[in-house]
């Protein structure tokens, strides 16, 4: 039997999920919590397989909780379970030692199959989260731009407010050459105005 603990504070999710895997010949609910905030001791009580973690629930949320797991207890198999879907959330989530990460909307025997994936050493993640996950990993990279020395000191010099005759006595160039290096950046970065390159600096990490 796979011993599955729950966390979530939507009473409704957590009891029918409870049911249906007690209706299971392989899943046993051992724990079923409105919140994490003894989230310890429960898993050291109950001694779960696999857990269900919400992320927004009072008092502590669920990527806390992981954090806790992951570092005081057996070291459960933790599947999220939640209706965010914005991959800091996803990130923040695997980063503290979740193996899965699926939507509420999944269905019932999806959910099972995950449980059971992860019991058996694998990872599971709505297809839509894997979609997410695996774009993230292509978003350019700062060398993609394929900026030039100058351009990229242009450009951080925009980042620091600098204006162009700012950035022409700083760089030792004349004005025109301010302005075509910022056209060339602007090409390069995919932007069209000096917020926008500001922002998408920042964003990849430019100038990390």
């Amino acid at each position: 039997m796979i011993r599955v603990s729950i966390f979530d504070d939507n009473n409704s999710l957590r009891e029918t999920l409870g049911l249906i895997f007690e209706a299971t010949d392989d899943l046993l609910t051992v724990g079923k919590y409105a919140d994490a905030l003894h989230v310890v001791e429960y898993v050291r009580q109950d001694q779960p397989d696999v857990i269900l973690m919400d992320i927004d629930m009072p008092g502590r949320t669920g990527i806390e909780a992981v954090k806790l797991i992951r570092q005081q207890t057996t070291k459960p198999k933790i599947l999220m379970l939640t209706v965010f879907e914005d991959v800091e959330r996803i990130f923040a989530a695997i980063s503290a030692g979740a193996v899965g990460y699926l939507l509420k909307k999944t269905p019932a025997d999806k959910i099972m199959d995950a449980i059971r994936e992860v019991k058996s050493g694998g990872a599971a993640m709505t297809p839509s989260i894997a979609l997410k996950v695996l774009e993230a990993f292509h978003q350019p990279k700062p060398n993609d731009f394929l900026l030039t020395d100058k351009e990229k000191e242009v450009l951080q010099r925009l980042v620091e407010g600098d204006s162009y005759k700012l950035i022409a006595h700083h760089c030792g160039i004349s004005m025109g050459t301010v302005r075509t290096h910022i056209v060339n950046v602007y090409e390069k970065l995919h932007v069209n105005s000096k917020s926008e390159a500001v922002a998408k600096a920042l964003k990849t990490g430019l100038f990390k």
